[in-house]
């Protein structure tokens, strides 16, 4: 199960004190692409209809860092040179910041399984005000799946973060938080409340 130790993303199937952290980083990864990439993967293609094919991987960035007045660098950083510890850190440093404005692109950083799949099924997020949101679906940006959005506490470090709560949408036990890594980029995670506790899906940045 997963589990949230010292603001870090863990799982006490494979975190245990006998394994280096090469092993752990290696068992980490199996654990994103058997616990999560599949089950999302089928889950979106039920809710959606369609087949999901996996896409090629851009070049990877030389430089894992931010970037600040370049969102498109520090997009691809993230997306290609981060690791999950790394991500973990930029977002264990920021402030909550503002909530996102208008029209923003989105993508999945981890699991890479999901990131490849994620372009045809989710594209971003439109803020309204008042902090209302839709997520925007499929390559012809449907509006759909709705949240609120409001300062709560993060589920990883117990510290102020943007909670979006889709507990009015079609999947109520999801739930995203998201903070300002830099200025006009935010990193989040989404997480699934099950009878087992809090689970993992995925990281993203939205722009």
């Amino acid at each position: 199960m997963l589990a949230i130790t010292n603001g870090h993303i863990s799982d006490t199937a494979y975190d245990s004190p006998n394994m280096n952290d090469t092993s752990k980083q290696k068992a980490g990864r199996r654990w994103w692409r058997t616990r999560t990439a599949t089950w999302v993967a089928a889950i979106l293609g039920i809710l959606f209809g369609v087949i999901l094919v996996p896409v090629g991987t851009a070049t990877a960035s030389p430089v894992c860092q931010l970037y600040p007045g370049n969102p498109a660098a520090t997009i691809d950083a993230l997306r290609f040179a981060c690791s999950t510890e790394q991500t973990t850190q930029f977002y264990l440093d920021a402030a909550p910041g503002p909530l996102p404005q208008g029209h923003t692109n989105g993508w999945v950083v981890y699991p890479k399984e999901t990131a490849q799949i994620a372009p045809g099924i989710w594209t971003g997020k439109n803020f309204y005000g008042g902090g209302f949101l839709q997520n925007r679906l499929t390559g012809a940006n449907i509006e759909g799946w709705p949240a609120h959005a409001y300062i709560g506490t993060s589920m990883i470090d117990g510290k102020p973060t943007w909670i979006l709560d889709y507990s009015q949408s079609p999947t109520p036990r999801v739930v995203d938080e998201i903070r300002e890594i830099t200025p006009g980029v935010w990193f989040g995670y989404s997480f699934v409340r099950t009878p087992f506790g809090l689970l993992g899906l995925l990281s993203f940045v939205l722009a």
